[in-house]
């Protein structure tokens, strides 16, 4: 039984022998019984309350019940105590039927000790190994629920990483369309940028964390097809002080970016200067992307997808919600991603 051989497997044995040791040598020294009556004695004890305890654990691990752990084991418990006790006075009798009243006057006043003992014995026993398969069960439920949710939170990982794309590449199909009516040379080299981009989406796809400097890379090839829409007009200014070691999850940058095009870019026909500005403090990574905003000229609004997934993704992989902070004043809208790492 998996109950006895992973908690009980030196304890009872240990635990048998050593009352026996004790039995004997108490029968024999104090209570002054002959050394083959005290090993006799002993020995059928032992035997018989080992028999109880077997079947105990027998009962407490193979039959469930909605009562309270501790009561289930008394009940158990006391049931094989008082089980053995009388066995255990059957037999001796027996055995000793012929031998002067002395023992068996003894052993009949002797007997409400050894029900009091092993019912200490027994209810001990059924209770620790009541709650040690209650605590087994609980740890089951626990992990096979840790399992569902872990599942759940991939499951919705993986669905805002496949938004992702489409929601990039459906803007960039708009572009190329509109790009082969009026400059057909563009379109074809923004086609080609946006295979290379993708190939390299699909070699990125499925990983937790990235370095920094390779999303950056990576944000460099998503620009590289921006600017084929907007000419000269994007402009983006870096500022960078973080240590190389710095990690981020994929994809979560992009459409920071894209958002700041969009909405920075829209009916304006000039240049636009975007602001990324990274710095590191301590084990938290601070992005702030900042882009022009005119609240009286802006685009209107689509899926909301892009920052909401931001903040829905950070969540599921820190545990925290005040990960995306967004600030805007009359001239400027600024969105802020805090990375917390990990790196040893």
């Amino acid at each position: 039984m998996a109950l006895i051989n992973k908690h009980l497997r030196w304890l009872l044995p240990l635990l048998a022998l050593i009352i026996w040791c004790l039995e004997a040598g108490y029968l024999y020294y104090y209570e002054g019984l002959g050394l083959n009556i005290a090993l006799i004695d002993s020995s059928v004890n032992m035997a018989i309350l080992s028999i109880a305890i077997w079947g105990m654990l027998l009962v407490v691990n193979a039959y469930p019940t909605r009562v309270g752990v501790t009561l289930y084991a008394l009940l158990i418990g006391s049931f094989f105590a008082v089980a053995s006790g009388f066995s255990t006075w059957i037999v001796l009798r027996l055995l000793f039927k012929k031998q002067d009243h002395f023992y068996t006057d003894w052993l009949a006043y002797s007997m409400p000790v050894r029900y009091f003992a092993n019912w200490l014995i027994c209810g001990w026993i059924a209770t620790y190994s009541a709650i040690v398969k209650e605590a087994e069960t609980i740890e089951k439920k626990f992990l096979k629920q840790n399992d569902l949710t872990n599942m759940h939170r991939e499951a919705e990982l993986y669905k805002l990483r496949q938004q992702l794309q489409p929601h990039f590449l459906y803007n960039s199909l708009n572009s190329i369309s509109a790009l082969t009516m009026i400059e057909p040379t563009k379109a074809q080299d923004m086609i080609g940028k946006l295979s290379d981009f993708l190939r390299t989406s699909v070699k990125r796809d499925g990983q937790e964390r990235i370095k920094l400097d390779e999303e950056l890379q990576y944000i460099e090839a998503y620009l590289c097809i921006e600017s084929v829409r907007f000419g000269d007009r994007l402009k983006v200014e870096y500022r960078k002080d973080y240590n190389p070691q710095a990690e981020i999850p994929p994809f979560i940058l992009q459409p920071v970016m894209e958002n700041a095009i969009k909405f920075g870019l829209y009916g304006k026909t000039g240049e636009v200067n975007i602001k990324v500005k990274i710095t590191q403090k301590d084990m938290m990574l601070f992005i702030s992307v900042t882009n022009p905003y005119d609240k009286d000229n802006q685009p209107t609004r689509g899926t909301g997808f892009g920052l909401e997934g931001i903040k829905r993704r950070l969540y599921l992989l820190f545990s925290r919600t005040d990960l995306l902070e967004i600030s805007k004043t009359q001239t400027e809208f600024t969105t802020t991603l805090s990375i917390p790492q990990s790196y040893a």
